[in-house]
């Protein structure tokens, strides 16, 4: 009797300390956020202040560069070569390539100014198929598409 009286006891302080029987497993809950907005859908930006825009390019999106300056993404199925020959062509200019893998390509707009930009006003042009790659994944709202070559213009701030 002693010992039925004593495992109780050890069975009662065992819940009492654990916290209880537990029936189930607690759920997780997620934490409210904000509610979604609606998607927002940007527009090409107008390029016509003298920055080539090749022809076959589709707008991607635009990302804020900081100091008045944006970053106006493009997306095309043209080979990297064929963009770059493009762009050497229209601007009259060479540029120079950044990187050797993946092939990256720069052509300058203009002159660098530190204390007016946050980055130098250019076309840059990058090579998205290289070591077997399938291409630059774009997703806007459920469509999703890839691009083997995409085109980075970034002009010099509104003055």
């Amino acid at each position: 009797m002693r010992m039925t009286r004593f495992i109780a006891w050890l069975f009662a302080a065992a819940c009492v300390v654990s916290g209880g029987v537990r029936t189930s497993a607690q759920v997780p809950v997620p934490f409210p956020g904000a509610g979604r907005g609606a998607a927002v859908v940007q527009t090409a930006p107008d390029l016509s202040a003298g920055v080539p825009l090749y022809p076959a390019a589709q707008f991607l999106e635009t990302f804020d560069a900081g100091k008045g300056q944006q970053y106006h993404l493009y997306g095309t199925d043209a080979p990297f070569a064929e963009i770059v020959t493009y762009y050497k062509t229209t601007l009259k200019n060479s540029g120079r390539v950044i990187f050797q893998g993946p092939l990256m390509h720069q052509f300058d707009l203009g002159r660098f100014q530190e204390d007016a930009m946050a980055y130098p006003p250019s076309v840059v042009v990058k090579d998205y198929t290289w070591n077997g790659q399938t291409g630059y994944l774009h997703v806007a709202g459920s469509t999703s598409t890839r691009y083997k070559t995409i085109i980075q213009i970034v002009k010099p701030p509104e003055r």
